[in-house]
Parts: structure tokens; C-alpha cells; sequence
């Protein structure tokens, strides 16, 4: 598959002069490894609708004013949404960088892949499942991981701009910014949120908030894909937890932005909702690979709660409706405006045909597990930080998103077209 020319959206004469809603928007970034290159794409797709009909908008728009005040991210998606909160003053500068990093993307910015980092990682793990039963020196090895993800921390640092953050944040261009994580010792998912306020948000069904500045740790320990990546420890509630990838154990990733002020939302998942049945490469009669499994568990961490959440979102706004505002007050609900883009293609699907862009210990590591063909497709579409793959889902996110610009504009603008304006539309399945 060759990556295809970007394409832009054909400007029009607006009736009047659109204005970005003054009512708080919440973005919302799902976790998915690599996978996170596509909602760059939706991103960049947005930004540039935003910037094609600057004639017909306010002149904030044209000058990239942020049209988020609240941007929650889980696991990659974490990444993306601090590098874009920390520049909340400038939202096209903020998605242009996004994207330079995506589209030239190598695995070694990530984790290591050479071949000493990855037998140092990934030889133990092969070592502990081959012959680590009979060998009781193998007790000392314990890996920490399948992959050595130190050199995300170089990334970090040139993405991340705390000082800025903190300005944006004193200058109204971003009421909070969430970050989610997944404590392995007490199991509680965990947000983490920067913000002016405390919001002292109540702790609900093993999901609770902690108020604080967000640094590099907070985003590692998100996108700490179990068993991939290692652990990383974070202060917590007075002490020190283990704390892995924020797609674990986060049955609603829609709830911390709507808890902290979001009266509508932009949701960006990473897979389709609704997956439909294997890949054709795969033999579904065949007995599973160690990597085939690992992909599927991954499909059910970074992409069922979504769906599930966008579900039941629905079903809130269906009652909600009914009731007067006293009864919603009473109730504590409230209906949420969303709308949600997910790829229109297989990621998995499209990660097939571009495996061999992987460095060669690390296509080796794979096949170790099972991974041929097919049969490793799911597991490789969340490590293949590779540009070959990566900007094919950036090019799919910006074709996914312009295809809908009318929903998108009505999102973001008061150009408002006449539709049931709390139902969930899901513009991309």
C-alpha cells in the first residue's frame, strides 16, 4: 500500500461568520501503541478544515486558537494529548508538530531495537518460557518486559513543555488536561489531572482522580502496554504504586472528561467499533499463537471499553431527554453531545503489509511468538512505530475526517445543522 497525496478540504462561502461554541469541548485520545498515528490523522484532518474556511470564521480560528478546553488521553493517546495541551495556545502549531513526529517515526524512539536491547529484554522472557522451570537460577531473571522502552523518555522531553502547559492554562487556553493509568497493586484506574482547580472529584467503581502536574512519568507509566513495556512508580495518595497502561480497567474512558467540566465530546478511537470477524490472511481453524492471543487481548484492553462507553452514553442521553432539568439536577445526569471518528479500515489489516518495516530483532522477536503472515498482524499494529506504517494511518485519520467535515464543523462551530443534537453519532464505523 503506498501512502497516498493528503487530501484537503475544498473551501466554501459560509452564510455568516462562524464562531468556535463557547460551550466546554472535551477531546478524548484512546490508547493503541502505534495505532495513536491515526487520530493525529483526525487531528490534522481537523486542522485543516479549520484552516480552509478561515474566510468564513472568526478570526481566533485562523490565528489556531484551541477548540478543547478539556483533553483527556489514555496510554499513546496520553502522549498525544500532553504535546497537545502544552501548546493549547496555538492549536495548529500543537497538531503540525504532532505530526512531524508521527509521519517520521522510527520503533528505536520508542523502545529499543537493536539487537543487544532486545535480547536483553525480549531473550529472557523466551528463556523463562522454554526452559526457566527446570532452571531455579531463572527465579533471578523476572524481565520486566518484553521491550526496553528507555528511549521514550528522549521523546518526551522534546515533546513536552511543562512551562507552557502551565501558561496555557493560566491564560484560559485549556481548563484541564487527564491523564489515566492503571495501579497493578490496588487495581484502581487513576487519573491523574492538571488543572487550576481541584475539582475533588468522587471516586466511583474503582475510577478515582488525582489533582497534580503532569510530567514524562505520568505519560510512560499510561503507555506502559502490559507486558510489552515495564511498569513505571508514580506518588499516589500519600505512597508510591506500580502503575501500567490506562486502558486497563477503564470501563468508561468518555467519564473524566465529562467529569471535569466537558458538556460535549470529540472521541477518537484507534480500531473500528464493532470489529468484524479475522483477518483473511489468518486460518480461523487453526490453533492460536502465543502473538495471535496477545493481539487479541489488546484489541479487548485498548478497544471494547469505548465502544461499550459510547453505548451507554447513549443510553444516559435517551433518558436524560425525558426528564425536566430539575429531574436531571436531582439525578445527577446530564445529556453529552459527542461525536466519535474511528478508522473506516483495519488497522491490523493494513499493519500486514507493513511488518517487514519492523528492525529485523525485532521482526525475529515476533516470530518467536508465533507471529506469521497474518497470524502476528494485531500484535504488530501497536509496536509498528515505523513511518511506512505510520503515515498510511495518519493519510487514513485525515481522509476518515474530512470525509464528515459538515459533522466536524458543527462539532466545533455554531454552524448548527438541524439533527438530534445528544445523540452519539458515530460518523466513522
Amino acid at each position: 500500500m503506498e501512502v497516498a497525496s493528503e487530501p484537503t478540504a475544498q473551501p466554501e462561502r459560509l452564510p455568516h461568520r462562524v464562531r468556535l461554541r463557547t460551550s466546554p469541548a472535551g477531546l478524548i485520545l484512546m490508547g493503541g501503541g502505534a495505532r495513536a498515528a491515526y487520530q493525529v490523522g483526525v487531528l490534522k484532518g481537523i486542522a485543516s478544515i479549520l484552516r480552509e474556511t478561515r474566510r468564513g470564521l472568526d478570526p481566533s480560528i485562523a490565528q489556531g486558537h484551541n477548540p478543547f478546553q478539556i483533553i483527556a488521553g489514555t496510554s499513546a493517546g496520553a502522549i498525544n494529548a500532553a504535546a497537545l495541551a502544552c501548546r493549547a495556545d496555538n492549536f495548529q502549531e500543537a497538531v503540525a508538530q504532532l505530526v512531524h513526529v508521527w509521519e517520521n517515526f522510527h520503533a528505536e524512539q520508542v523502545y529499543r531495537s537493536d539487537l543487544l536491547g532486545v535480547v536483553r529484554a525480549g531473550a529472557r522472557w523466551a528463556t523463562l518460557l522454554s526452559i526457566g522451570w527446570m532452571v531455579r537460577k531463572s527465579m533471578k531473571l523476572r524481565p520486566r518486559s518484553l521491550l526496553d522502552n528507555t528511549p521514550l523518555n528522549s521523546l518526551l522531553e522534546r515533546m513536552i513543555d511543562a512551562p507552557r502547559l502551565a501558561m496555557a492554562l493560566e491564560r484560559g487556553h485549556l481548563r484541564a488536561l487527564a491523564i489515566s493509568v492503571s495501579g497493578y497493586g490496588t487495581g484502581r484506574n487513576v487519573t491523574f489531572y492538571q488543572a487550576l482547580n481541584n475539582y475533588q472529584i468522587a471516586a466511583k467503581l474503582q475510577r478515582v482522580y488525582q489533582h497534580t502536574a503532569i510530567a514524562p512519568e505520568h505519560l510512560l507509566a499510561s503507555s506502559a502496554i502490559p507486558f510489552v513495556f515495564p511498569a513505571v512508580p508514580l506518588s499516589f495518595d500519600g505512597g508510591t504504586e506500580f502503575f501500567g497502561d490506562g486502558s486497563m480497567r477503564q470501563i468508561s474512558p468518555i467519564s473524566p472528561a465529562i467529569s471535569l467540566g466537558a458538556e460535549r465530546v470529540l472521541i477518537i478511537g484507534v480500531g473500528q467499533l464493532g470489529q468484524p470477524g479475522a483477518l483473511a490472511e489468518t486460518d480461523a481453524s487453526a490453533y492460536p499463537s502465543l502473538a495471535q492471543i496477545a493481539g487479541h487481548a489488546m484489541n479487548s484492553i485498548f478497544l471494547d471499553a469505548l465502544a461499550s462507553d459510547i453505548e451507554r452514553l447513549g443510553r444516559i442521553n435517551r433518558i436524560a431527554e425525558q426528564l425536566s432539568p430539575a429531574q436531571q439536577r436531582a439525578l445527577g445526569i446530564r445529556p453529552i453531545e459527542s461525536l466519535a471518528i474511528a478508522p473506516s479500515e483495519r488497522l491490523d489489516g493494513i499493519a500486514a503489509l507493513y511488518t517487514n518495516a519492523l528492525p529485523r530483532p525485532v521482526r525475529a522477536l515476533l516470530e518467536v511468538l508465533g507471529a506469521h503472515r497474518g497470524n502476528g498482524a494485531g500484535l504488530a499494529s501497536y509496536l509498528l512505530f515505523e513511518s511506512a506504517y505510520t503515515r498510511v494511518l495518519v493519510d487514513l485519520g485525515v481522509r476518515d475526517t474530512l470525509a464528515h467535515k459538515h459533522e466536524v464543523l458543527a462539532f466545533l462551530t455554531d454552524r448548527r445543522e438541524p439533527s438530534t443534537a445528544y445523540a452519539p453519532k458515530v460518523v466513522v464505523v
